[in-house]
């Protein structure tokens, strides 16, 4: 028989790992609002991580792929979504239909994700 309380499959390490996550979520969630803090506080790690890779004289190929890694994400950070380029167009048109209205930029990599 199941138990009443709730399921009996789930272990008790995959209910602690849910509920940090849970946590976890919860602190991302309240730090969304705050963008240049956050990006003030992942400049400052990022200049710490870099005087530490001087001064160890070490971790270079880490960083080497640290930097391709993040490189990666800036060129999905500033691509669009949908690229002009593959729609066919002869050059710049008027909209002639209510749906051929202005579309705004929208990043293939939102910010949050990218931070």
């Amino acid at each position: 028989m199941e138990g009443i309380g709730g399921s009996s499959s789930e272990s008790p390490a995959s209910k602690k790992l849910h509920e940090l996550s849970r946590i976890y979520q919860y602190y991302l969630d309240k730090t969304t609002p705050h963008a240049v803090p956050r990006w003030v506080g992942t400049l400052v790690l990022a200049v710490i991580y870099g005087l530490r890779v001087y001064f160890v004289e070490g971790f270079y190929v880490i960083t080497y792929a640290l930097g391709i890694y993040l490189l990666n994400l800036l060129i999905g950070f500033l691509s669009p979504l949908v690229d002009p380029e593959l729609e066919v167009s002869d050059g710049p048109t008027l909209p002639t239909k209510g749906s051929d209205e202005f579309k705004p930029f929208i990043r293939r990599l939102p910010e949050f994700k990218f931070w």
